[in-house]
């Protein structure tokens, strides 16, 4: 037994004498810290992860002399030789020229380098995140190659890639580590207002075009993937304070504030947390066009003006004068008069506010081998978003919570995400139910006609007034005792008009909208690499609408229903790992609709001597399930009455309106009550009566959305210049879309004359339905982006996009394509990071076509426009700081990205971010 225990020592001192220990620190070529670079033994699976100050130690049983790789995204690879134990190395990583190395997730659902991903992906890492010029790193996506913003407001930015959007993008999807950023209710991204603090993004990817082979429904036309920090790898606390201001013709100069701060700590190996704070306070680009939408060019004289951005106007009707007054017809003429408006600025303080914190906590119970993660984000905010109406949201929040278990294999993933609109409003119906809280629109229009009639004969002053002179009269005589913006008066009746939500006395909507979802992924990879790479999952979720009736129509409770999806997926390489295929499908079912089969399939080829060239090309198909609002949306906008059309909503939604006096003689009624079903079935054409044809509307009731794209792309690194590129074409059926039809409020269209005589009478009621596109879609286009070092050590990058469609107006004369995508764009790049020591620049420059604009609210061109940011970077070593001075739209050229939204100014700022 002696013998035995000595035996056992010797053994483990020898063991202990094996054992080597290395440390040291992984730096960048300004001296700067290189957080979480990977250290490995080379010929070896051990190694180990340097902390947040770029320090490592790492122990093994090789005996030296041994080498050490050193690597990490945005850097070369580093290789150095360890010659002694406890020796202590300080490691060089220089900054990479290439894109070629960097790891995406998003292409496949899996790590693989960019250069070998299947399909286009645009990455935005720590590097650009750092040096963007953009007023924040969300603001700097827009310089990316094939990526447009259509800005909304300050706080509001809605990206887009491909076309076919507007601010409610719901072909587009957005990811915060894995959850769903959209709004539930709305089904699109509400940019990042309530989405990810600064300090905390480690990356961004997005995956233009079709996604829904692995992402499901609404990856419909691209994807935005946020990856946040681990508290196990980015330590300590970090903060940032930016202030500056905002400068437009409309608004002047407004200062604004953003501060944020990022704290985390791993209490050991096994337990971590972090948590985030932002808050940022500003004035919001003021929307002052008082174009006549009605009679582009006229002046306010005009008595059925309809300002853009002036509300209350769209509230009209006919009036016929020489009825009225019981003359022949032809004597004074009949006109189509609407209700005085008020400005936007009346009806909102352009407040522009985001206040966002989140936590997580993070359990490794086995070491790496598995992580459990919970996770909590909460965001407040208030902005302006133009649908069909524009709408002031106020105090509006949401929250996502989140549950996951993952380790390299899995992940299952499962979390709720619930918004509260506030104190959001409709500054339309706020402006028109002001006015009838004040007086009534009978007895306006009344007084209106009465007026103008009196001064069109002569009765009182005995002088004939002309057409204008009478309608000027009218006007001042109905609008007498108005209520005035800046009055007490006029703010109670606005804070009583806000806070009610019944459209027909208010202007608030209510929306408590959850979504329920849950995700898994399982990788065969580790068990199936001498054969393939394959993996499943699949995903559930439900909705739950709850607008009590102020959106949708849930009045008599919310609404539930649910889908889920199941997907695998294929990575097989040959050729000596030069040729790459992938291919995969999902299955989704909706309990609306059908299921749907989404495949894809890709090939990569990697050539050259040192594999510097890849070509790619892939065949994509993808789906999209209406929203909904395309199923249970019941809203009177004002301009048309907004109805879904699942089955059951036809009914659901109902509207009573009164009968004109001619109309009453026609048929006897004095009102007459319509439903969403008499939209889908009972309606003209609205665009065949505009070009002077009757016509029925036989709307279909929506169904999903299809679309097969087909991409070809080169990805090269030719010296210090890398080349990526692409050729797309999309193929859309059952395109989803809206219509204007026009109901008769007496008759069945097609069967009798009481249907034309109420178009006569013009007793008709406008409504938008949902449904799909009669004619086939084209969309095709094409992408090119050039980076290099010039000069020595500077970063120049040049990219052109191109983009356009097509589409037979003949076979469908209502289709309203909502394209809104400039044909072409140019954006480039020029900066360094360290032209001096310590001091680094940045300048982005991006031009954009004229394109035509069309969405709900208003059409129209929108003008070609040049923007230039730029910033300037000033490095502070020894207080961990970095300062910056900068400004977006830096010339203050003002323009615009939608009809209807304000001028965007200049945006200047200076900044100051402590990361230690």
């Amino acid at each position: 037994m002696k013998n035995l225990i000595l035996a056992f020592f010797v053994m483990l001192g020898g063991l202990s004498y094996a054992q080597t220990t290395v440390s040291g620190k992984v730096i960048d070529d300004s001296g700067q810290p290189v957080p979480s670079a990977n250290v490995i033994v080379v010929g070896k699976s051990e190694g180990t992860v340097a902390d947040f100050d770029g320090n490592f130690t790492l122990t093994t049983n090789e005996a030296p002399p041994f080498n050490l790789r050193v690597t990490s995204l945005g850097y070369t690879d580093a290789e150095v030789t360890v010659t002694a134990n406890n020796q202590t190395l300080t490691v060089t990583l220089n900054e990479s020229s290439t894109m070629l190395d960097e790891i995406v997730i998003s292409a496949s659902r899996t790590p693989e380098r960019l250069f070998e991903s299947p399909v286009s992906v645009e990455r935005f890492g720590l590097k650009e995140i750092q040096n963007t010029a953009a007023a924040s790193f969300y603001g700097g996506l827009e310089n990316l190659k094939g990526v447009d913003i259509n800005t909304n407001s300050l706080t509001f930015q809605s990206i887009n890639t491909r076309g076919f959007a507007s601010f409610a993008n719901t072909r587009f999807m957005q990811l915060v580590d894995g959850m769903d950023n959209s709004s539930p209710a709305l089904n699109f991204v509400l940019g990042n207002l309530v989405g990810m603090n600064d300090l905390d993004v480690q990356s961004v990817e997005i995956l233009p075009g079709a996604s829904s082979a692995l992402y499901g429904a609404n990856a419909f036309n691209g994807i935005l993937f946020m990856r946040s920090k681990s508290p196990f790898d980015f330590q300590g606390i970090s903060s940032y304070f930016k202030t500056g201001l905002t400068s437009q013709e409309a608004a002047g100069d407004n200062p604004y504030y953003d501060v944020g701060i990022r704290a985390a700590h791993a209490f050991s190996d096994k337990f971590a947390v972090k948590a985030n704070f932002s808050y940022m306070q500003g004035t919001d680009w003021f929307a002052v066009n008082q174009t006549d939408l009605s009679n582009p060019g006229a002046d306010r004289s005009n008595p059925a003006y309809d300002g853009l951005n002036v509300y209350g106007d769209d509230f009209s009707i006919p009036l016929n004068f020489d009825a009225l007054a019981g003359l022949p017809s032809g004597t004074l003429g009949s006109a189509r008069v609407t209700r005085t408006g008020y400005l936007e600025s009346d009806l909102t303080d352009y407040d522009a506010q985001s206040v966002k914190f989140d936590g997580a906590v993070h359990y490794r119970p086995f070491g790496d081998d598995l992580e459990i993660v919970w996770n909590s984000r909460i965001g407040r905010g208030s902005t302006l978003y133009q649908g069909a109406n524009r709408y002031y949201i106020d105090n509006f929040s949401l929250q996502q919570h989140k549950l996951e278990i993952r380790n390299d294999n899995f992940f299952v993933r499962g979390y709720i995400t619930s918004e509260n609109a506030g104190d959001s409003y409709d500054t339309r119906f706020t402006a028109i139910n002001i006015n009838r809280r004040w007086k009534g629109d009978q007895q306006w229009f009344q007084q209106y006609a009465q007026t103008f009639i009196g001064a069109k004969l002569g009765i009182g002053s005995g002088l004939l007034a002309t057409d204008e002179q009478a309608h000027a009269a009218a006007r001042a005589a109905a609008d007498t005792g108005r209520l005035l913006p800046g009055t007490p008066e006029f703010q109670s009746a606005f804070n009583a008009v806000t806070s009610d939500g019944d459209l027909t006395t208010g202007s608030r909507f209510i929306d408590r909208t959850k979504l329920r979802h849950v995700d898994a992924n399982y990788n065969f990879s580790h068990l199936t690499a001498d054969f393939a790479d394959i993996q499943v999952g699949g995903s559930f979720r439900e909705y739950e609408l709850n607008s009590q009736g102020t959106i949708f129509t849930d009045i008599d409770g919310p609404i539930s229903y649910s889908e889920f999806g199941l997907y695998t997926q294929i990575q097989k390489q040959f050729l000596d790992d030069r040729l790459k295929f992938t291919g995969s499908v999902r299955y989704d079912k909706n309990e609306f609709f059908d299921g749907f089969f989404s495949p894809r399939a890709s090939l990569t080829y990697t050539a050259g001597e040192n594999r510097n060239h890849n070509f790619r090309a892939s065949w994509q198909t993808g789906f999209r399930n209406p929203t909904t609002q395309d199923l249970f949306i019941g809203l009177n906008a004002g301009a048309a009455i907004l109805v879904g059309s699942a089955p059951s909503n036809l009914d659901r939604y109902s509207i009573t309106l009164p009968v004109s006096p001619e109309g009453q003689i026609d048929t006897g009624l004095s009102n007459v009550t319509l439903t969403g079903r008499d939209a889908y079935e009972n309606a003209f054409s609205a665009s065949a009566l505009q070009q002077g044809r009757i016509e029925a509307s036989n709307t279909n009731l929506v169904q999903p959305e299809q679309v097969v794209a087909l991409e070809v792309g080169y990805r090269g690194q030719i010296g210090k210049v890398t080349i990526d590129g692409n050729v797309y074409y999309n193929q859309f059926n059952d395109f989803i879309s809206q219509r204007n039809v026009i109901v008769p409020l007496y008759g069945q269209v097609g069967d009798n004359s009481l249907s034309l005589q109420a178009l006569g009478n013009q007793d008709t009621q406008v409504f938008q339905v949902y449904t799909n596109s009669l004619t086939e879609v084209e969309s095709y286009g094409a992408t090119i982006g050039v980076e290099a070092k010039v000069f020595g050590d500077f970063d120049f990058g040049i990219n052109y996009t191109w983009a356009d469609f097509e589409f037979d107006q003949a076979a469908d004369p209502d289709f309203r394509p909502q394209f809104n995508t400039p044909e072409h764009k140019v954006k480039a790049s020029f900066g360094n990071t360290q032209v001096f020591k310590n001091v680094g620049f940045n300048i982005n420059y991006r031009w954009s076509d004229t394109f035509l604009w069309q969405n709900a609210f208003a059409d129209g061109d929108v003008p070609s426009f040049s923007v230039l940011d730029a910033q300037v970077s000033f490095a502070v070593p020894s207080i961990d700081s970095i300062f910056k001075v900068g400004g977006a739209n830096l010339l203050n050229q003002e323009y615009f990205t939608a009809v209807g939204t304000g001028f965007i100014g200049a945006q200047y700022y200076v900044s100051w971010t402590i990361n230690p």
